[in-house]
């Protein structure tokens, strides 16, 4: 099996003492000395480490831990090294500080606040977890609806069949007739005048789709 890409980031870490503590991101830093004779010479900076002994809430006891002063600030802001742990980002925890937020979560306090403090705001997590999937899921699939829909009118032009099925529902909302009578069973109709006002209506029922499909094209590129 070969090493894969996270097993060569944990080896070529360039501070690895910093991972066996609550460092906050702070490392090994390196410059010069530049006296008044301009001649260099080569140093480095290493970040103020303290062993404190910082107690947890959830478990009820003091861990001893190094940290830097940075870190210890960052504690007190966050009101305790349970918070600190379970609020900041794995990549400035550390391995020392991912094992502290697992041992706090796996301890039975934790599992038995969580459901005291939803009891009493009258939260159903799983519930309401799902309620909000599905709506995520009806946004995207209304999306993707409106979006093929908008492609196939974009994509391809309308024919007579559209045109008639167009002024037809239109008519239906007016309360108008949608579908014309026939020509012979209405006395004094002449039929050629008839027939070619009902095409010339279907011809600017199609120009008229013609212009809504450039718009909503027009819409969709500016969008």
């Amino acid at each position: 099996m070969f090493p894969s890409i996270p097993l060569f980031d944990i080896v070529s870490q360039p501070f690895k003492r910093s991972q066996l503590g609550l460092f906050q991101g702070k490392t090994k830093q390196y410059g010069n000395n530049v006296p008044f004779s301009k001649h260099k010479t080569r140093r480095t900076w290493l970040p103020n480490v303290q062993r404190k002994r910082l107690f947890s809430d959830t478990l009820g006891e003091e861990i001893r831990v190094k940290l830097t002063t940075r870190a210890l600030r960052t504690i007190k802001k966050h009101g305790g090294l349970d918070n600190y742990v379970e609020k900041s980002s794995h990549k400035i925890l550390g391995w020392e500080g991912m094992r502290i937020r697992l041992k706090v979560r796996d301890h039975p306090q934790s599992s038995e606040s969580l459901v005291a403090t939803n009891s009493a705001n009258n939260i159903d997590t799983p519930n309401k977890v799902m309620s909000a999937v599905r709506e995520v899921k009806e946004r995207r699939l209304a999306q993707v609806m409106a979006r093929s829909e908008l492609r196939s009118i974009a994509y391809s032009s309308p024919t007579a069949q559209d045109a008639q099925q167009t002024r037809e529902h239109v008519m239906k909302e007016l309360g108008l007739q949608s579908t014309p009578t026939y020509v012979y069973a209405t006395p004094g109709v002449d039929e050629t005048a008839y027939m070619s006002s009902f095409l010339y209506s279907a011809e600017q029922t199609i120009a008229f789709l013609k212009q809504h499909r450039k718009n909503l094209v027009k819409g969709a590129q500016f969008n």
